[in-house]
């Protein structure tokens, strides 16, 4: 797994006054853990999303405050609710000799083939499972490879993940994480022609919706 280390500086500023620092292209963030004080810290918001957006919750970010380094996980994503860009970073930091549960990405890769001979789809139930481990055995992402879906109704479970060595499953095992279903089946309303004078049945205007 790829190290990924953020600059960040110590913050005094909280409540509302943190809009103003989120104008000056700063992140607002907090760091957080077992037996440590939390450490409120601000991170450069262009770096800091860039780098973040695309990082699994189970990747270790090494935040640097005054050079000293804080191995983390990243624990929420706060987003601005219209814009969608970040507002607020929570990270729980770890110890590397202390095992803990995170959410890992699942790749779900390949071509099933009942997609090609049975015109099946593809249904994802799962996109993250949780596993426990030591923080530096942590995968960064596991692998689904849907090459052996053959006929309708073959499903992975989470039984049939192999995960890395020291890591260890918290999910239950007869979950299904993908299966392929039959496609759904255009049903034709017939209508027989009326021997007598048809009823006209007026229909209500659609409910408004809200917005």
């Amino acid at each position: 797994m790829e190290e990924v280390v953020l600059n960040a500086e110590k913050r005094n500023v909280v409540g509302k006054q943190v809009r103003a620092l989120r104008r000056q292209g700063k992140l607002p963030a907090v760091i957080y853990g077992h037996g440590i004080e939390p450490l409120i810290i601000s991170l450069n918001q262009r770096e800091a999303s860039r780098i973040l957006l695309s990082l699994s919750a189970s990747h270790l970010v090494v935040i640097k405050v005054d050079d000293q380094p804080h191995t983390t996980l990243v624990r929420e994503k706060q987003r601005h609710p219209v814009k969608g860009h970040m507002i607020h970073i929570d990270f729980q930091e770890v110890s590397m000799t202390e095992r803990l549960r995170a959410q890992v990405r699942l790749d779900i890769v390949g071509d099933a083939p009942a997609v090609k001979n049975y015109n099946g789809i593809i249904v994802v139930n799962m996109e993250e499972l949780e596993v426990e481990a030591l923080p530096g055995d942590l995968p960064d992402r596991l692998t689904v490879n849907i090459n052996t879906l053959e006929n309708i109704g073959d499903a992975i479970h989470v039984r049939d993940i192999q995960l890395p060595p020291a890591v260890d499953m918290v999910e239950d095992p007869n979950e299904i994480i993908v299966v392929v279903t039959a496609p759904a089946l255009a049903i034709e309303e017939v209508v027989e022609a009326p021997t007598e004078e048809p009823e006209v049945i007026e229909r209500g205007k659609k409910e408004e919706e809200d917005f």
